[in-house]
């Protein structure tokens, strides 16, 4: 089946694109291997909450529903971006597993799925940075007995047997995560050399984002000094870690294990009977059959747009700015590239034909 654009990905990214490439008047497909729109949020641990309040939760021509001022759950988010296909009748096909984006004989692309394959003159990989898990290789040499999950598997403390549970890594997702668990009574030790500047949720009265909003922040390049600054330090966001630390173990970087221990850099060790490790995630693209990665994975694109015609990624974390892929900013993003796409495809588009002039 031929198509003009397909979108790998329908998260907020791919979702908001469409809604710009549909008011541009752009066929288009979004691909997506979830059963349900909004699914990987809905996989997301039973309490996460987002640090962005609902205003700033929006994606292009919708508002998020409910207090403006709230903080929207997980499942909220998730049931937004269902409703949010549903409500500009977007073409999103669920069950659709990519499994090779290739360059197409004849041009363009080709684009093999769990339902078929397709051939489309422009892809945009949507599918962001977040989705393959990356777990230390000294988890290995943990005991049997040790259970072990990576922070994208953590849903609530009743998965993890024991007294004594480790949380690697000192980013949000750690802290909150070791937040809960001592919450619920469990010795947490919490791996975290270092920790990012700690920014309150309010701040004279407002949301941090209302400030970010109102100072421009989220618009900041990577580029520019201080989002350079923002982006080495990823700063805490709403969390009380001064009184987290009182309440956890708190020990640097876990360099190896053995047996039902954590072996420590400062050369000390911990027993424990289970491990989260909030260790992030690495870019991994093994069905992109197009030469657009580094060595490591990483794609190779200035804001969003690649060396090779007609493949555009977006969603990746700074891509044009601080907010490129976070849920209210991410429409930015998209609304630059559909205006791209549009003025790539009308580039590409074989003239027309002289009208005949009349005898």
């Amino acid at each position: 089946m031929d198509l003009d654009t397909v979108i790998v990905g329908g998260g907020q990214a791919g979702l908001a694109l469409g809604h710009h490439l549909r008011r541009a008047g752009v066929p288009f497909a979004i691909l997506d291997a979830h059963g349900q729109v909004g699914d990987a949020w809905r996989q997301r641990w039973d309490s996460l909450t987002l640090f962005t309040p609902r205003r700033f939760s929006a994606l292009p021509g919708l508002p998020f529903p409910g207090d403006p001022d709230g903080h929207p759950g997980k499942d909220e988010v998730a049931d937004y971006l269902a409703g949010y296909a549903a409500h500009f009748d977007l073409p999103v096909r669920l069950c659709c597993r990519v499994t090779s984006v290739r360059p197409g004989t004849a041009g363009g692309f080709t684009v093999d799925t769990s339902t078929g394959p397709l051939h489309a003159q422009r892809v945009v990989v949507a599918a962001g940075a977040f989705h393959t898990a990356w777990v230390p290789e000294v988890s290995g040499r943990l005991a049997a007995g040790v259970t072990q999950l990576h922070s994208s598997a953590y849903r609530n403390p009743t998965q993890l047997p024991g007294r004594v549970v480790a949380v690697v890594g000192g980013g949000n997702t750690g802290v909150q995560i070791a937040a809960e668990l001592a919450d619920h009574g469990r010795r947490v030790v919490l791996s975290a050399p270092a920790i990012g500047p700690v920014l309150p949720q309010r701040w004279l009265g407002r949301d941090i984002f209302w400030w970010f909003s109102r100072l421009g922040t989220m618009r900041l390049s990577a580029e520019s000094r201080l989002g350079g600054r923002i982006a080495a330090q990823n700063p805490i966001i709403g969390s009380d870690v001064a009184g987290l630390l009182r309440r956890v173990d708190r020990v640097g970087r876990v360099v190896d294990a053995a047996g039902d221990m954590l072996l420590l850099a400062d050369g000390g060790r911990r027993r424990v009977d289970a491990v989260v490790w909030a260790t992030g995630f690495r870019p991994r693209y093994p069905w992109l059959a197009v030469p657009v990665t580094d060595p490591s994975g990483e794609p190779v694109q200035r804001q969003g747009v690649t060396d090779w015609p007609g493949l555009y990624f977006l969603g990746m974390p700074w891509q044009r700015a601080r907010g490129s892929a976070v849920l209210g900013w991410v429409g930015r993003d998209a609304e630059v590239l559909a205006a791209r796409l549009v003025a790539d495809r009308r580039l590409a588009l074989p003239p027309r034909p002289a009208p005949a002039v009349p005898a």
